[in-house]
């Protein structure tokens, strides 16, 4: 065979896996979502003040730490579930997701009031208040998008957040021209809350009886809280510079980070995040045979790597050009901290598969063991990096994660059969 036909041949094994295309599919959602995404940040860097940019990081970082308990394992605990368990627990979730996400809108609401005080500035309120909307959405089709995951059907994960974050991003371009200020980035979260919500719904089988049941609560309540836990900390990871820079530099200081941190690491993120949603299900399907196991996982550090690398680099080499001819001469003083968070982003998705590793071999409380320490050097690397203002904070934040990710994931990779053939052998 000639050596073309042997390259061809490699590229259709390639497309030929499940992983690659559901990849391709959230790739693609990806896409439609930056596009849109980058012409709603344009907008808004041209519209909106720095203090605008500044309230809108307040409410959406508000938003997030309440958010945070609708990722609480019941998703992953379905997805990872055998057969058997799975109409029993899919009921119990359901009632569950309610419970968790009626309690989430009342406390929401309740916590805007001190938020305000803490900041200083009474205008969160109001938007706080109308972001918690959603929570009252949510368990609708929570458990139909955790069953569609579980089937590795991403292409409608794919079309259900491609068209939520786009229809969202459109609408934010038409609120910023109206004049509406930090509203433009607020409202349209709430407008296209049931967009994911019709689109998930619709697409998969499943309804809930009139039966309301929380039997085997325990067994999602086990898992979950692990899970729950890690997420907890990556939220708290991912908002810290948020709270201290606006805390300890002010609200327009917060402004410029916010605005850096989206044009850059937005970017990078939105891969990340792809990679992530494909990979947990297509780990999971392939736990009960070890030697397929590592194969999928070593073949995904690949995948990755091949992604990762070019997209950041190039984006950092070329930030210096692109900000000031696409966003305007006001950011400036952004560019050097859009580069060192966007560098932060090369770690992250290798770090997350590890992460994966461990959930799928139902160890995640040895993540979350992991994601306790690394938040509080997470954290202590932000307190002194604030001392040399915004650029400090930025560099914190690459620091603490080219130290500390990197060594979490050769751990795993090191100890992976360990974990999965004598677990009792190895410790965290």
């Amino acid at each position: 065979m000639s050596a073309i036909g042997k390259l061809i041949d490699t590229i259709k094994q390639k497309l030929a896996s499940r992983f690659l295309r559901n990849l391709g599919w959230l790739g693609l959602s990806e896409l439609f979502i930056r596009i849109s995404r980058l012409a709603a940040t344009i907008v808004l860097a041209r519209l909106l003040s720095k203090y605008d940019y500044g309230l809108a990081a307040l409410v959406l970082t508000t938003n997030e730490f309440v958010n945070v308990f609708t990722q609480n394992g019941i998703w992953d605990k379905l997805i990872q579930s055998d057969e058997s368990d799975l109409k029993q627990l899919c009921q119990t979730a359901y009632c569950l997701n309610w419970i968790v996400c009626g309690a989430l809108f009342i406390t929401q609401c309740l916590i805007s009031v001190p938020v305000a005080w803490f900041y200083k500035d009474n205008q969160i309120i109001l938007p706080i208040c109308i972001m918690a909307l959603v929570y009252l959405m949510i368990p609708i089709s929570l458990v139909q998008a955790s069953l569609t995951q579980r089937e590795n059907r991403l292409h409608v994960m794919a079309l259900a957040n491609g068209l939520q974050v786009s229809i969202d991003n459109i609408l934010t371009i038409i609120l910023a021209f109206c004049g509406l200020g930090m509203w433009a980035i607020v409202l349209p979260k709430v407008i296209v809350g049931p967009v994911w919500v019709i689109v998930h719904y619709f697409n998969n089988p499943w309804r809930p009886s009139r039966q309301f049941t929380l039997v085997n609560w325990q067994e999602i309540v086990r898992f979950g809280r692990s899970v729950l836990g890690v997420k907890l900390m990556n939220t708290l990871r991912n908002n810290l510079d948020y709270l201290i820079a606006g805390r300890f530099l002010g609200v327009e200081a917060l402004g410029i980070y916010y605005f850096a941190f989206n044009a850059g690491l937005g970017i990078s993120m939105s891969a990340i995040n792809a990679v992530d949603s494909a990979l947990f299900p297509h780990l999971c399907a392939a736990r009960s045979d070890p030697a397929q196991f590592k194969e999928r996982y070593f073949s995904s550090l690949k995948t990755i790597a091949w992604i990762v690398f070019p997209l950041v680099l190039l984006q950092s080499f070329f930030a210096p050009i692109y900000v000031p001819i696409i966003f305007g001469q006001k950011w400036l003083p952004a560019i050097p901290i859009l580069i060192l968070i966007c560098l932060s982003a090369i770690p992250r998705p290798f770090a997350n598969a590890a992460s994966r590793v461990l959930w799928a071999l139902d160890k995640p409380d040895w993540d979350l063991r992991w994601n306790m320490f690394f938040t509080t050097f997470f954290a202590i690397a932000l307190l002194i990096g604030v001392n040399w203002n915004i650029i400090g904070v930025a560099a914190a934040v690459l620091i603490a994660h080219a130290i500390a990710l990197p060594l979490y994931s050769l751990w795993v990779t090191r100890n992976i059969s360990k974990v999965m053939l004598k677990p009792s052998e190895v410790q965290p």
